[in-house]
């Protein structure tokens, strides 16, 4: 198969466009995964939580750790972890964030802030800065040959799982009567709470599975990156980039964003590898010039 040229004239081999193009879809589920979650806490909640990238980091610690001390493998990982970190996240809602409820949003922007710093130099100051290998479990080892590249079993299995997670989440949110009641619940509590509806615990609940879903990724991501402390602090600002662009609060926008601006980005490194890095946030300011509640968002 012949070269293809990018737009400064060099050639480039085609495995390695579909290569960044696979890269790219990887890393857009992460973002979707990532910023759904985030887009649950905000829309719901309006939580701005700046810790979402330490429940990322926890989630693929607590696989490892299960692995390690428990013996429990990926599979198993795969459901605790997020159940694990998630009722980790409601703890932290009920003992800090729901004191912050009434109050601005840049409270809870700043407490969440303050215990990702926390979260990370504890894990840090226990492991090192070094990551930690995660093995592929053994079913989703080896590759698929496409005809045109290569697919690692096991990073077409992490771009199906985002997806179906994803599109499970926006389901339930918006076609349930679950749903129905979260986001009655944001608008009119009085009203949720004339139903028998247990306020205060639907937004614990709520907080919990935004963070399970970041831990969800941090499990997924484990045999790809290294578990290491600073996976969340890397990717958590590329994440909000995401969510603003989509939409503060929009679910369809966060996970559409997400997989989308993850193959730009891809693209990007092809194409032009010094923009790879700001790509993403360049296309947030111009979203914001043009249309500041996001593509998917509504105002106010």
């Amino acid at each position: 198969m012949g070269p293809a040229v990018n737009i400064f004239g060099h050639a480039i081999s085609m495995p390695q466009l579909y290569g960044q193009l696979l890269i790219g879809l990887i890393n857009g589920s992460f973002y979707a995964l990532l910023s759904l979650g985030l887009a649950v806490i905000f829309g719901m909640l309006t939580i701005v939580n700046f810790a979402h990238g330490a429940f990322y980091m926890m989630g693929a610690f607590a696989a490892y750790f299960l692995l390690q001390y428990t013996g429990l493998n990926y599979w198993f990982a795969l459901i605790l972890a997020p159940l694990i970190v998630g009722a980790i996240g409601a703890v932290v809602e009920r003992l800090f964030l729901k004191r912050l409820a009434g109050f601005d949003p840049l409270y809870s922007l700043l407490l969440t802030f303050g215990l990702a710093l926390i979260i990370q130099g504890l894990f840090q100051n226990f492991y090192g800065a070094s990551g930690m290998p995660y093995a592929i479990p053994k079913q989703l080892t080896g590759a698929y040959n496409l005809g045109f590249m290569f697919l690692p079993v096991y990073r077409g299995w992490v771009i199906v799982a985002s997806a179906v997670v994803c599109f499970a989440t926006w389901l339930i949110i918006e076609k349930t009567k679950l749903g129905a009641y979260l986001r009655a619940a944001t608008e009119n509590p009085t009203m949720v709470r004339a139903f028998g509806i247990n306020v205060p615990r639907m937004v614990t609940l709520t907080y919990g599975f935004g963070v399970a879903l970041a831990a969800f990724a941090g499990v997924l991501a484990a045999p790809i990156n290294q578990v290491r402390p600073g996976m969340g602090a890397d990717i958590i600002a590329v994440v909000f980039a995401v969510v603003v662009i989509g939409g503060m609060g929009s679910i369809l926008g966060s996970i559409v964003t997400g997989f989308v601006l993850g193959v730009v980005e891809g693209l990007t490194k092809v194409f032009y590898p010094e923009a790879s890095n700001t790509v993403v946030f360049v296309i947030m300011a111009i979203v914001l010039l043009i249309r500041p509640t996001g593509l998917f968002g509504r105002a106010a």
